[in-house]
């Protein structure tokens, strides 16, 4: 079995418990408008280029193909996104930081993109990382069909569920699609009883008013899960879009304050979803 990724970010502290390798899957069935990470979007390999590197000498004049530019390229003018590893190739490099894992009880995490859509890849992953006792997390949109996500769920240890807006018309104008097929496996994985923490992005002008706030934190105390984590909108993407030749959806959002957080806060310390 083999899998497309862009990356592995080593000790990482903001995607579960402890210090972790987090392995950024590419491919997404979301077209969020504020996404951090263009480049995972398409799953298939993609190129960024640094114009500011570039000296002008011609050298990939000659080449359509962005591959053929890059090895054309003396200057590293441009930058390949993505790699293809078979599940024990991905695993036996997770395991190198195992000591690391083990000493701040950390673990993987899988990310993306969304990893789920390639759940058979990461699930043979999970049974590697497992014969040595690794922690793993998945970090998910849930906009899979439960048939793939639901046996990647059951395998690992810590889901970290993101929620972009309870309103479905809201939702679809700013991800591309509608909400139903996420907050259905949100009950799912709920019934499971496995531990979950539930993300909540907080955007200017998008779904950081109380209504929006309100709907989320209630469907998430309803569900029973007891952990909620938000998350700040910010910019660290624009030069992503700039190096792929995209415009930034969101160019002219400001990014979300102190105060938008300290609400959504106190909000879910009310309903003691906190910990």
């Amino acid at each position: 079995m083999s899998g497309l990724i862009s990356k592995i970010q080593r000790y990482s502290t903001k995607d579960g418990p402890g210090l972790r390798s987090t392995v950024f899957a590419m491919g997404c069935p979301l077209r969020c408008a504020w996404c951090a990470n263009p480049e995972l979007l398409e799953a298939k390999p993609t190129t960024f280029h640094y114009a500011e590197r570039c000296v002008h000498c011609g050298a990939c004049k000659p080449y359509a193909d962005m591959d053929q530019r890059a090895a054309a390229c003396y200057y590293d003018a441009y930058e390949p996104v993505g790699v293809t590893l078979t599940a024990r190739e991905l695993a036996e490099k997770l395991l190198r930081d195992k000591a690391f894992y083990d000493q701040s009880g950390g673990g993987v995490t899988y990310s993306g993109g969304e990893a789920a859509l390639q759940a058979e890849f990461f699930l043979e992953v999970t049974q590697l990382l497992k014969k040595d006792s690794v922690h793993v997390a998945l970090d998910t949109s849930g906009h899979v069909p439960w048939e793939a996500l639901g046996p990647l769920v059951e395998a690992v240890d810590l889901v970290l569920f993101d929620i972009k807006a309870m309103d479905d018309e809201l939702h679809r104008r700013y991800t591309g699609v509608d909400n139903r097929l996420i907050l259905e496996n949100a009950r799912r994985i709920a019934a499971l009883g496995k531990e979950v923490t539930v993300r909540l992005i907080l955007v200017p002008g998008v779904n950081d008013d109380e209504t929006e706030m309100q709907n989320r934190l209630e469907f998430v105390r309803d569900l029973g899960i007891a952990k909620v984590e938000f998350l700040k909108y910010h910019r660290l993407g624009a030069g992503k879009y700039r190096r792929l030749g995209l415009d930034e959806p969101m160019g002219d959002t400001p990014e979300c304050s102190d105060a938008v957080l300290e609400r959504a806060v106190g909000m879910a310390a009310q309903m003691q979803l906190m910990r």
